[in-house]
């Protein structure tokens, strides 16, 4: 930093006076820079304190603070034109100071003073004290500097105010800089050792670090902007003093006035100051705290806006539904309503509150406590001192934990958090017992702190409960896929969009069919929000009964556009619909506009994009879609997503494209692995708004010898033959403990298909997999139905044998009749 040098200058204010002003240019004055260590000795003394303070660095290293700080001192005197006095010593820094010292405050302090010497005149200085926490050793900084210096270099004779009064030196403000802006804290941290030469980057970026979140003036001159006022609320016998001169200087140019109208204007200037600075303060306040929509991040927010400048600690409380994101809490709070401590915010050495009232806790409040007072009346409780009965009544509901030594003696204001004038919880400022009391003013200046902060908690509380009501809906629309269907396992994902309530219309299903076959589906409503979430289950419910009718793919997408135009004009969507069969080794595939998939092969790893018939999105209408046939062998893996996964703004849908192919086929150890691989190497690219859906099906086959098929003529004695060749079957699996329920379960369904067949012969499947299937297949197309039969009935009783003894049972219609299929679990081995 740019010192200049020294000058005497003559006559200066007053007799013997000195101003530094020589080779300083305009914006900047030297300053004295004292750093206090944990023990009260000096541990830096920058050449601006040598030469304001009098005292050499080699003399100030390592010697008490208290001893080169003039600290014992009176305060000028009441009129401003008071002599200085001249003993020979000073008249000190101030009780504000001796007391940041010797460790009493916890919380930054200002204030001036007037020095006088033989060999240095009279000097009016301005200080500044703010303590450092943390791991290093400092525990105080000191900045002071030449009074009559900034009033020099500011030009506007503003050295009258000190720095703890509101609209002090309006063009002034301390900074660690070489400019007449504002810099940025690695700014900061970078000129400091040119301050402080004796400290390293890391202690001067932690130093710094604090000044800004204490939010202490910086060391330089701006031409807009105003100095921060310090955290001292209290208006200075000095603004009494400078208003009592003011009001002399008018007596003098207009008569005297008469006491009445003395003690008023007096009282509109203490109230115009204090006024201010706590308008500053809450406007200071208002561009802190709701940055976000974020509940969490709101209430940290509200919480350190507070402190240490208003208070020196600030825990926050919760009603239960605010904090579970449930929706707007009714009714007044009693004795039974639980508050959740959701943030305790305080300027104290490091975890002294933690043990005693940890975040997240959870309790009601009695009658006779001032927070339930507070709560059920929606009025700030001010309490001036907590006594000692006032600290045990607090402390008692706290159980084990000793409240009171923390507490006692502090002075409290408790302030509702209000929205629609129902209380969503509340405040508890305390003030350590050394500061000034709360007061009626405070009060008020707490009750509108509380308001804005409410309407900001509100806003987000909101937020996060339609959000929790969006994404509820998005859950039950999502089906939960079994891991392994017949012949292959699957595993998927969905990641919510960023935007819009992190809601869309994206969707994955499964669907059991005949055959040992399984239906995948993957879908994209085009838009966000609600009304997307609602079209994609919609559409997803229909797909799911066309599927169960065994329609071809292409067919399939062809009643699902139609319904679509059906639905509205707005219902518009991407599908891709595949139907694998794991006995025949082979892939049906067709597209209405979605990326195509990308299909792994199992021998060499290979991956590749298969080329399908686009076709046209779900709605548009008029457009045919075809399907394609994909042969493949066990271990290949399918991958079906939606472009949420691959796209990003202002990037060629190719480079997402081919990025899934690469990470498609890298190996993994499972499924979900090789899902989380995908989905790392595809949403770290950023710029994802969309949401996303991503399904990996591993078709794993079903082999020859565990598929056993029969034809049965129309006979009814071929139910016998079933049987037969059934348990016969089953003995060859080695499956001999299901024969009984199974040759009973065959006999049933051969014998209904045999009663209502038309001509072809019926078909007998039996499929050995994680399940045994068997399937009964005919060319009559009424489905069969439960039914209840009384004793005298002489039908209506096999269906309910089936539903008895398989773990599973349905039916579905197929191009040339109906297909009747049950399953059993396959034993324990």
């Amino acid at each position: 930093m740019d010192r200049g040098t020294e000058k005497d200058v003559s006559p200066g204010r007053g007799t013997g006076s000195r101003a530094v002003v020589a080779d300083i240019p305009a914006g900047r004055v030297p300053l004295a820079v004292v750093v206090v260590d944990h023990d009260g000795l000096v541990s830096h003394w920058s050449r601006g304190a040598g030469r304001l303070l009098g005292r050499a660095r080699e003399e100030a290293i390592g010697r008490p603070a208290s001893d080169l700080l003039p600290v014992s001192g009176a305060l000028p005197d009441e009129a401003d034109d008071a002599p200085y006095r001249s003993h020979g010593g000073y008249d000190g820094l101030g009780p504000g100071l001796e007391s940041s010292l010797d460790g009493r405050l916890s919380y930054p302090a200002a204030g001036r003073a007037r020095l006088a010497g033989p060999e240095r005149g009279r000097v009016d200085v301005l200080w500044w004290a703010y303590p450092l926490v943390g791991p290093g050793r400092e525990r105080l900084l000191v900045l002071a500097a030449d009074a009559d210096g900034l009033r020099h270099g500011d030009g506007h004779g503003h050295a009258d105010r000190a720095p703890g009064e509101a609209g002090a030196f309006e063009r002034v403000a301390p900074a660690f800089a070489l400019h007449t802006d504002f810099p940025g804290a690695d700014e900061l941290a970078r000129r400091l050792p040119e301050i402080l030469p004796s400290m390293s980057v890391g202690e001067s970026a932690r130093i710094v670090a604090q000044v800004l979140e204490l939010g202490y003036p910086v060391l330089e001159f701006s031409q807009n902007d105003r100095v921060p006022v310090t955290p001292d609320w209290g208006v200075p016998r000095r603004v009494e003093r400078r208003a009592r001169r003011e009001r002399a200087a008018r007596a003098a140019a207009r008569g005297p006035l008469l006491p009445e109208e003395a003690s008023d204007d007096e009282g509109e200037d203490l109230e115009y100051a204090a006024v201010r600075e706590r308008l500053e303060f809450l406007n200071e306040v208002s561009g802190r705290i709701g940055t976000s929509l974020d509940l969490a991040r709101t209430i940290v927010e509200v919480s350190r806006a507070v402190v240490p400048r208003f208070t020196d600690v600030a825990g926050t409380y919760l009603r239960e539904q605010v904090v579970a994101g449930e929706g707007f809490p009714q009714g007044v709070p009693d004795t039974r309503t639980m508050w959740h401590r959701v943030a305790v915010e305080h300027n104290d050495e490091p975890g002294r509150w933690d043990d005693v009232v940890p975040v997240g806790e959870a309790m009601p409040f009695p009658a006779h406590t001032p927070f339930f007072q507070c709560m059920t009346s929606g009025e700030p409780v001010l309490v001036p001192r907590i006594s000692e009965e006032t600290g045990h009544a607090i402390a008692s509901q706290f159980e084990k934990r000793d409240i009171r030594p923390l507490i006692t003696h502090r002075s409290m204001l408790v302030v509702p958090l209000k929205a629609r004038d129902v209380v969503l919880g509340f405040m508890i400022l305390l003030r350590h017992p050394e500061r000034a009391e709360f007061n009626d003013m405070d009060r008020v200046t707490g009750a509108e702190l509380a308001a804005r902060a409410g309407l900001v908690l509100d806003n987000a509380r909101m937020y996060t409960y339609q959000e929790s009501v969006a994404e509820t809906l998005q859950d039950s629309m999502l089906p939960s896929i079994p891991a392994r269907m017949a012949g292959c396992d699957i595993a998927t994902r969905y990641l919510p969009g960023t935007l819009l309530g992190r809601v869309g219309g994206d969707w994955f299903d499964s669907v059991k069919l005949p055959g040992a076959r399984t239906a995948l589906v993957v879908g994209d409503v085009m838009g966000h929000g609600l009304n997307s979430a609602a079209m994609m289950g919609q559409l997803r419910t229909a797909v799911q009964t066309m599927a169960a009718l065994d329609l071809p793919p292409a067919q399939l997408l062809r009643n699902l556009d139609d319904l679509a135009q059906r639905l509205g004009d707005t219902y518009l969507a991407t599908c891709l619909y595949a139907v694998y069969d794991p006995i025949a080794g082979e892939v049906r595939l067709a597209n209405a506009g979605h990326i195509p998939p990308v299909l792994v092969r199992a021998g060499d790893g290979r991956s590749e994009l298969l080329d399908l018939p686009t076709g046209a999105p779900i709605g548009v209408g008029g457009v045919p879609f075809e399907a394609v046939r994909v042969p493949v062998r066990p271990g290949d893996r399918l991958v079906m997503c939606t472009d949420g996964l691959v796209e990003v703004r202002g990037e060629d849908i190719g480079v997402g494209l081919a990025t899934l192919c690469e990470s498609a086929a890298h190996p993994a150890a499972s499924m979900d692995d090789a899902c989380d691989t995908i989905i790392r190497a595809l949403n770290t690219r950023g710029g994802r708004k969309d949401d996303v859906a991503l399904l990996m099906a591993r078709l794993n086959g079903i082999e020859p010898d565990d598929v056993a098929e029969w034809r049965l003529a129309r006979d009814p004695a071929e139910v016998g033959r079933a049987r037969a060749v059934v348990r016969e079957q089953l003995r060859e699996w080695g499956l001999v403990r299901l024969a009984d329920p199974t040759e009973l379960m065959v006999s049933e369904l051969v014998t209904n298909a045999v009663r209502h067949s038309r001509g072809r012969p019926v078909e007998l499947r039996l499929v050995r997999g994680d399940t045994l299937l068997c399937e009964v297949e005919d060319d009559d197309h009424d489905l069969p139905t439960l039914l209840s039969a009384g004793p005298a009935d002489a039908s209506g009783r096999g269906l309910r044998v089936v539903s008895a003894l398989a773990r599973e049972w349905g039916t579905s219609r197929t191009n040339t009749g109906k297909t009747v299929w049950c399953e059993l679990a396959l034993p324990r081995r």
